[in-house]
């Protein structure tokens, strides 16, 4: 990537500036000696301004130069959420394309380093329990748990787990396995086998055209939801027993893993929810749309047998704010360039507990590497962000992570064994198993 001639410290943004105008061919200049991916002080790329104000040649443009599209400004929205507020399909679209290509691009740089970090790590057996528990009355005796099973031989890994996916209080039970081969090409070394049904579904190296026009469409349908774990005031503090004689707590974990037990406070679960680019006709209507695609099932068909695509919306009215208006404006505080925002957001303070111990055989940089491979289920990628953070010393055997808003999850790592009899056969598909790419619609 180029680097720009102007310091990141000057207020002088030359792309934003063309972009601001609809200069496309000055863009287009610039572009050879500027960095894409810089950022204002409001926190938006030149991509966000191109994206907000419709440029959509601008658009074009910024995706052919490799403009990184998974980017927040500072007010926590990525240009393809300002993208679904603007509602122009083709603009949402090529964005997603885009998106789901830089992902594949940062996993085949990545790839080879994670396979060589696997293989480096003694094969091992390992268990981890998940409990999920809600303040909310009576929830949490309807909330599951579940032992998953982790076998690791070689570059290769297999996840047993009987909890297929937990979104907004709705979750699938199973008897499911994940398997990665690290020494398969891209798009065949990810698979979820469906042991009671015997079936097996490859994990999508890459979507169809029709799979990224269904999910168009669950986009411009639905909310536009921002939510993340905010650690910037996160403190560990050692957890103290005793009434009068007061000393630091310890605990032995799964009966063989003598931990310190700390309490962590200020983590903060941060949601925000806009919608400005739905009508009250819209929420009732796409309720069952977005239910009927998040089930794997086909848009309504036309009389071609084509599916019914959402139109774009009808843009917003131009802007008139200038150039000069939007950068001397405070940081994040600029004027809206586009739909007024209809916007609702709620924070949730988490107070938890983690167990750290040094008896663990497992490196926590070798955790983070078994969990990035399994990081399509859901839970574990969130597993993956918290034990990511700067942790006291030792191995987290017991942590609590917010997984919904009003729902923890307390993972415990309960067993663990170093071992050179892992069966091969445990990471390749059965004969009798039939393939189904369309058993797991969210993988």
């Amino acid at each position: 990537m180029s680097i720009s001639t102007c310091s990141e410290e000057d207020d002088v943004y030359p792309l934003h500036e063309s972009i601001f105008i609809g200069d496309v061919r000055k863009l287009s200049s610039l572009l050879r000696n500027h960095d894409v991916a810089r950022k204002d002080k409001h926190g938006n790329t030149a991509l966000h301004l191109a994206v907000m104000l419709g440029r959509k040649e601008c658009v074009q443009l910024l995706l052919a130069h490799s403009a990184p599209v998974k980017v927040k400004n500072l007010a926590g929205w990525s240009p393809l959420a300002e993208a679904i507020s603007y509602g122009d399909r083709q603009t949402i679209s090529s964005l997603v394309r885009k998106l789901k290509q830089q992902a594949r691009e940062q996993m085949e740089r990545r790839r080879p380093d994670l396979i060589r970090a696997l293989a480096q790590i003694q094969d091992f057996y390992m268990e981890l329990k998940w409990d999920f528990h809600s303040w909310v009355p009576l929830v949490s005796r309807i909330l599951p748990s579940d032992v998953c099973k982790i076998y690791k031989s070689g570059s290769g890994i297999r996840l047993d787990t009987t909890l297929v996916d937990f979104t907004d209080m709705k979750w699938e039970r199973g008897d499911i396995s994940f398997i990665f081969q690290g020494e398969k090409p891209p798009s065949e070394s990810l698979t979820v086998l469906d042991n009671k049904a015997k079936v097996y579904q490859r994990v999508r190296y890459e979507e169809t055209e029709t799979e990224i026009e269904d999910e168009v469409d669950i986009l411009m349908s639905s909310d536009i939801l921002a939510a993340q774990m905010s650690t910037k005031g996160i403190s560990f503090t050692r957890a103290q027993s005793g009434w009068i004689f007061r000393e630091d707590r310890k605990e032995t974990v799964a009966g063989l893993y003598r931990s310190d037990i700390y309490t962590i406070t200020g983590l903060v679960l941060e949601s925000r929810k806009r919608r400005e680019h739905l009508s009250t006709d819209d929420l009732q209507k796409n309720k069952a749309i977005i239910e009927s695609l998040t089930k794997g099932n086909t848009q309504n068909l036309d009389t071609n047998g084509e599916p019914t695509r959402r139109a774009s919306l009808n843009p917003p009215p131009e802007s008139n704010i200038d150039w000069n208006t939007y950068i001397s404006s405070p940081p994040g505080l600029y004027p809206s360039l586009g739909r007024e925002l209809v916007y609702k957001e709620s924070s949730r303070n988490f107070r938890a507990t983690i167990a750290m111990s040094d008896d663990f055989p497992l490196s926590v940089d070798m955790l983070l590497n078994v969990l990035e491979v399994i990081a399509p289920f859901k839970h574990f990628a969130k597993l993956r962000q918290f034990v990511a953070m700067k942790l006291p010393r030792g191995f987290p055997v017991k942590i609590d992570i917010p997984i919904l808003p009003t729902v923890t999850a307390k993972i415990t790592f309960q067993k663990f064994d170093f071992r050179n009899d892992i069966a091969p056969d445990l990471f390749i598909i059965p004969d009798d198993f039939i393939e189904d790419p369309l058993r797991f619609p969210d993988l």
